[in-house]
């Protein structure tokens, strides 16, 4: 197989002209060696953490396509850690999008002087450019159209579909008596039509969970959930 693309927490190899595999890691992103989901940089590896995220992954994804919202999904394969997906086009050279439901994290370091720590917040949906040299700068949906990144029909589409995949994995969480404070998640244009799908993966090391006003780590969170 082809190396695509060597990334933080997965390798991307080519398949065939419609699919890929992901090859998950057990690297996940913080800094300091304190994870941190909204980091752009690789702050520790967790042994295990590459297995239990495609797990996760693969738990989420099949209970979003058993609801008919567009992912990228198409099988994987535990033992050897990999997952096919279909090919999807980036918007410009990648976006993630965060939806927020409690004041944390970089919310607070740029918002902190209107808003305390853990603070409620409506399913705020903010979208970041992947553009680690600019730490990953915040943008509006009138700039990602003026840069031709994405239309405002687009923006409206991918803002929706995120609240709409937030609230799964909410709800799934509550089941567990824990609550999700934010996650990030990707999307890309996938198929002939170009349709906007969820992408890349659903794992423990892309959002912040509490349970009984703690902080579950990762490796700890995955492990729950899937209990």
């Amino acid at each position: 197989m082809k190396l695509i693309y060597k990334g933080k927490t997965k390798d991307v190899h080519e398949l065939d002209s419609d699919k890929v595999l992901l090859k998950f890691k057990d690297d996940v992103t913080g800094n300091d060696g304190v994870f941190d989901p909204g980091a752009n940089t690789v702050g520790l590896s967790i042994e295990g953490m590459g297995n239990l995220g495609l797990r996760l992954t693969k738990f989420f994804f099949e209970k979003l396509n058993d609801m008919d919202i567009p992912t990228h999904y198409v099988d994987s394969d535990l033992d050897n850690q990999n997952m096919t997906v279909l090919k999807a086009k980036p918007f410009g050279k990648g976006v993630e999008v965060i939806c927020r439901y409690k004041a944390v994290g970089s919310f607070i370091r740029r918002y902190g002087m209107y808003i305390e720590e853990g603070q409620e917040l409506d399913a705020y949906v903010e979208i970041t450019l992947k553009d680690d040299e600019r730490n990953d700068p915040l943008i509006t949906d009138e700039a990602l159209e003026m840069l031709n990144i994405m239309t405002k029909k687009e923006y409206e589409i991918l803002t929706s579909l995120t609240r709409k995949i937030s609230k799964v994995i909410k709800d799934e969480l509550s089941k567990k008596d824990l609550e999700l404070y934010d996650i990030k998640l990707e999307f890309g244009r996938v198929g002939n039509d170009n349709h906007i799908a969820l992408i890349d993966e659903i794992s423990a090391g892309n959002m912040r969970v509490y349970g009984d006003g703690k902080y579950i780590e990762p490796f700890e969170l995955g492990k729950i959930i899937l209990s």
